[in-house]
């Protein structure tokens, strides 16, 4: 037997049935494909993209992000990935880093911290520095976004090299014109590879071919705000990355669909869906549901230069005193009963 294939063997559940029920119980026709991480925590569920809270001087608030943490361990959250785009990696610090990743790992729980490595330029050295951090604290895996604008063998060698680094499980998150092909080959090329967040094109559309051509063993995560979760379901996806708020109920979601309760994890889903229409809705929620303080301001990216709009415009100005007040109205009228945290 090769080394590839003992590391991964090592990446995968030993006694899958058991250890998913970690998570809420995994259905047996998935369980095969599930990992975990060295702390013994199943990687598959809901995997929101942590937000990046701040005080109303912009200093990260170290107090929120634990909070956040204890949050999605009353919710039964599988994980958090941090940071990432929602988490504006782009502007934070190596310090602000450091104490961010701290605060995480400082909560105890069954919510699996993955930690995000890229950097800004893509600086391979602080990559490797974060992703050798993330291993020496306990964190659960590592992930970052592909480099943009490289081939193919340095997309592979930048991947190798993080999950030599840190030697967790890693999660990649593909973005721009990464094909099947290269997802793929590099699932065959770097051990440690256990998910693919896939935001490169229509991850609906190729997941029967990165999922038949992988042996059903690389796992299929996506993005979007979690809109899509329930058609990715059907496709086999064995996890998502959305936003915090209302993590706790994809994850009842899911669970409720690996326990074969198909339709209740629909009624579930969209009970999701319908709040998250309300505008404003996934600004405020953490702070409606009393994760984070009135007042807190969650750090944004710098647009991309002349970068089209994706998605739904981003609301202007300040959220409104009445929009506050729809948006408990709905949390506390419609959604409460399937809250879990």
């Amino acid at each position: 037997m090769s080394i590839t294939t003992n590391r991964r063997s090592f990446l995968t559940v030993a006694g899958a049935v058991a250890g998913a029920l970690a998570v809420g119980g995994i259905g047996s026709a998935n369980a095969a494909a599930i990992k975990k991480s060295p702390n013994g925590k199943p990687l598959a569920g809901v995997f929101p993209i942590g937000w990046s809270p701040c005080t109303p001087d912009n200093k990260l608030d170290l107090d929120s992000m634990v909070s956040q943490q204890k949050f999605l361990n009353r919710g039964k959250v599988a994980g958090i990935a941090w940071p990432q785009n929602a988490s504006a990696w782009q502007t934070l610090t190596s310090d602000e880093w450091h104490a961010g990743a701290d605060a995480l790992l400082s909560v105890k729980g069954k919510a699996a911290v993955v930690l995000g490595v890229q950097t800004v330029g893509f600086d391979l050295n602080k990559s490797l520095e974060y992703a050798k951090y993330a291993g020496s604290k306990g964190a659960d895996a590592i992930i970052s976004l592909t480099p943009p604008g490289v081939s193919d063998d340095a997309i592979i060698s930048y991947f190798k090299a993080l999950g030599s680094a840190s030697n967790l499980p890693m999660l990649v998150q593909a973005v721009g014109e990464v094909s099947v092909d290269t997802l793929v080959a590099l699932y065959q090329a770097v051990p440690t590879l256990v998910a693919i967040k896939d935001e490169a094109g229509d991850p609906l559309q190729r997941a029967p071919g990165l999922l038949s051509r992988t042996g059903g063993t690389l796992e299929d995560f996506s993005g979007a705000g979690g809109h899509t979760f329930f058609a990715e379901l059907e496709e086999g996806f064995l996890g998502t990355c959305p936003y915090v708020g209302l993590s706790d109920v994809l994850q009842k979601c899911f669970d409720l669909y690996q326990a074969g309760k198909k339709r209740d994890a629909y009624d579930v889903f969209g009970r999701f869906l319908a709040f998250d229409s309300i505008p404003r809705a996934n600004e405020y929620v953490c702070i409606a549901r009393g994760v984070f303080p009135e007042g807190a301001i969650m750090r944004v990216n710098p647009p991309p230069p002349d970068a089209p709009r994706m998605g739904r415009r981003r609301p202007e100005g300040p959220i409104t005193d009445a929009q506050k007040a729809e948006i408990k109205l709905a949390l506390d009228s419609y959604v409460k009963p399937f809250l879990v945290a």
